[in-house]
């Protein structure tokens, strides 16, 4: 039976490549996938989803009025889609979600979202919040912090190097402008009072 899953995770977890591993086990079985990515992400390229660590796919991009039950039904009218693969699933809309769903019920095909659970101010995309609220499966893809402690927050920084609280939702970027924190450190570079680590 189909489901729709969500994959989360902060900046620099690896959902890409794990993205990029999950279609590749499909193919490798003789089983065709389908690739979306955002359209203004164009780090790789446009049309490209790629890993950190040197991997990356073609892939048909969506836009922010792009209807994603009509392009994944057009996809399966081609012949065979064993699984559709969604990158950047944050910059959803709320009514996007609701297409994958709809995809996933009516169509009958699995879909992987991956895409980060929340902003550089801690508060949910609304991509990830309908994901949340509607995918089948939810799955984190856990990264580290500095400390070493599990990162659940990401900073967006400056030229300065200093964490930012201002500026749009949206804006694309790499290591060079978004940093994964655990909670307790995201509040020290945001300007939070933290107490200190107790005596070990």
């Amino acid at each position: 039976m189909a489901k729709l899953y969500f994959h989360y995770s902060t900046m620099n977890a690896g959902k890409s490549t794990l993205l990029l591993q999950a279609s590749y086990n499909y193919i490798e079985r003789g089983m065709q996938t389908y690739l979306l990515t955002a359209n203004f992400d164009d780090r790789a390229g446009t049309g490209r989803i790629a890993s950190r660590i040197g991997i990356d796919a073609e892939a048909d991009t969506y836009a922010a009025t792009t209807d994603l039950y009509e392009m994944i039904e057009a996809r399966l009218a081609q012949g065979p889609c064993h699984c559709v693969f969604l990158d950047e699933a944050q910059w959803l809309s709320r009514e996007q979600v609701w297409q994958l769903a709809r995809a996933v019920d009516d169509l009958g095909v699995p879909i992987m979202a991956y895409g980060l659970r929340v902003d550089f101010r801690g508060e949910l995309f609304p991509g990830s919040a309908a994901l949340l609220a509607l995918a089948d499966d939810l799955r984190e893809v856990r990264t580290i912090c500095h400390c070493g402690r599990k990162a659940t927050m990401v900073i967006r920084v400056g030229e300065d190097g200093q964490a930012l609280s201002e500026g749009a939702q949206v804006e694309v970027g790499g290591n060079d402008r978004y940093v994964s924190l655990c909670r307790r450190h995201f509040r020290e570079a945001t300007g939070d009072r933290v107490t200190p680590d107790p005596p070990v």
